[in-house]
Order: C-alpha cells, then structure tokens, then sequence
C-alpha cells in the first residue's frame, strides 16, 4: 500500500509541476515585457540549431506570415537578428541577440538559483535518481507531445 502511495504522490507532484510551467513561462513574459509567444520563439530560437522563420513557425504551430510578424517585432526589440543561411543563399537564419539572452538569463536567475540550491542539497543518489527519473519523465513527455492527434475513446 505504501509504494501506491508514494506513487501516487510523486504523479501528483509531476502533474502539479506540469502545470506551472505554463505559469512560470507567462511570469517570464511579464519579467521581459513580451508576449508569452515571443517568449517561445526565443527559446525555440536558442535550444537548437539553425531555424529561419517557416521553421519557427513550424515549432510554435502558427502560420508563416504570424511568424514573420513575430520576427520583425523581435528583431525590431533587438531580440533577434536575421542571417543568411551557412549553405542556402535563399533562406535566413534567426539568432538570439547576445543582449536578448543576458536579459533572461537575469529575469530567470532567482528561479535557477533557487533550484541550484535546491538540487545542491540532495545526497548524491538521491540526485542520481532525481535526474534518472526526470530524464525518463522527459521522454515520456517528448513522445506523447509527438504522437497522433486523435481524441481518446469514443465521443
């Protein structure tokens, strides 16, 4: 009964968390005084590799002419700058601005300090567990974001 338990509260937790994230990223846009879709285009932007703006909005499941809305805003706030593509003449590169990525690394700063702390005082296997199951967890989550889109069960 007690492993049931104990389940039962790590999912609760998990799905607690999962929830905020949505809060956290809006707290953001408040911090950096953007849009919440501006905001996810600057972490699309630097997570990755190359991306211009068909594949941003790709990314953030918008149309190409929102995207390219998008970008001219955010270049035109110095967030991000246009680029030419390093193998296709045609095509552009978006890079985040060395100045967009100094002003969220402050605005998230006493979010990861925070965590810092928090993480610095797990016994080292119970930060290997953690980081076991949090790494699991985001497979999990990285598969179904990328599975079909049907509705479940019948209407």
């Amino acid at each position: 009964m007690e492993d049931s338990s104990v389940a039962l509260r790590v999912n609760l937790a998990l799905r607690e968390l999962l929830a905020l994230a949505h809060d956290v990223q809006q707290a953001l846009a408040r911090r950096l005084g953007l849009g919440p879709t501006d905001v996810q285009a600057l972490q699309h932007l630097a997570g990755g590799g190359p991306m211009g703006t068909v594949d941003l909005a790709h990314a953030l499941k918008i149309r190409s002419a929102s995207a390219t809305v998008l970008v001219d805003r955010l270049e035109a706030a110095g967030h991000v700058r246009r680029g030419a593509h390093p193998s296709d003449r045609r095509r552009i590169t978006l890079t985040v601005t060395e100045p967009a990525r100094a002003e969220v690394r402050a605005a998230l700063a006493p979010l990861v300090d925070a965590i810092t702390r928090l993480t610095e005082g797990l016994e080292p296997d119970h930060a290997e567990s953690v980081a076991r199951f949090l790494g699991a967890t985001t497979e999990i989550l990285r598969s179904y974001a990328a599975g079909p889109a049907e509705p479940a069960g019948p209407r």
